[in-house]
């Protein structure tokens, strides 16, 4: 029985810290008309670029490409 209750005692834990990460995930996504967050990423030229950096000069696009050949 000890084996039992220790075995829903974890899952239970599991299923609670996944519920609390994939909740406050969905609470910070972003709505139609919200301001992007800041982030940095790496471009394709090698570079890395902050959306600071742009913020007021010129307008952003971000474009995502999957890898050639790798059927996404």
């Amino acid at each position: 029985m000890s084996q039992f209750v220790n075995r829903l005692t974890r899952l239970t834990l599991a299923a609670l810290l996944a519920a609390v990460a994939l909740g406050s995930q969905f609470a910070a996504a972003l709505e139609v008309g919200d301001k992007a967050p800041d982030f940095t990423l790496q471009a394709s030229d090698g570079q890395t670029y902050s959306m600071s950096q742009f913020l007021g000069e010129k307008p952003v696009v971000i474009a995502f490409f999957p890898k050639a050949f790798t059927g996404g």
